[in-house]
């Protein structure tokens, strides 16, 4: 979202630091669930989800701890495939939690899930077509506003087609969640940053 508030109003914007997800400037010709089918297959999470209820269905199946356990920590393994046939089952359960999440991060997720659900995380990989739709009239438009990328060089976006170009500098030796696994090291980035506006 940040991304393309950056692109509709850089009038109201200084600058913008944006961690792990990056831009993904609008390719006229292919919708961005298409990509993602392409690239990765039906079975990739990002093209699983597209069903409204499915997701829901098989998330409510397993117990919300575990299915933070499974998602926080999928992404280091490569992509997350879900299969319809096993839907959550299909990622493993991790052996253990990484130095950066504890069993408290986890109970504090899963109790605000088991609150709301999972349809309003999920609703935003089901509008990422309409998001394609609605940004037409900016194809082709660079975001203006000055701009700091940080990700993990071991994070799964980089295996998206042009990443490693458009990606320069050292890695961190991350993987997705860079903001847990690296906070000194990332705050700092974000200060340096902002701090020149």
């Amino acid at each position: 979202m940040a991304w393309h508030f950056c692109l509709f109003r850089p009038d109201r914007v200084k600058a913008l630091v944006n961690t792990s997800v990056p831009f993904l400037a609008r390719n006229p010709a292919v919708k961005g669930v298409h990509m993602f089918r392409t690239v990765y297959g039906d079975d990739f999470y990002f093209c699983r989800f597209q069903e409204p209820g499915e997701a829901e269905g098989y998330l409510a199946q397993v117990d919300t701890a575990r299915v933070m356990k499974k998602f926080l920590i999928s992404a280091f393994a490569g992509p997350t495939y879900i299969t319809k046939e096993k839907g959550i089952n299909t990622i493993p359960d991790p052996p253990s939690l990484p130095s950066w999440l504890t069993e408290e991060d986890i109970n504090y997720y899963a109790s605000n899930f088991k609150k709301t659900g999972f349809t309003g995380g999920l609703n935003y990989y089901r509008a990422f077509d309409i998001t394609w739709e609605l940004t037409a009239p900016w194809t082709g438009s660079p975001v203006l506003v000055p701009t700091k990328f940080i990700m993990g060089d071991q994070d799964i976006t980089l295996s998206l087609p042009g990443m490693e170009e458009y990606v320069k500098g050292e890695g961190f030796k991350v993987h997705h969640f860079i903001q847990q696994e690296k906070p000194e090291e990332v705050s700092k980035h974000i200060y340096d940053f902002i701090k020149k506006f």
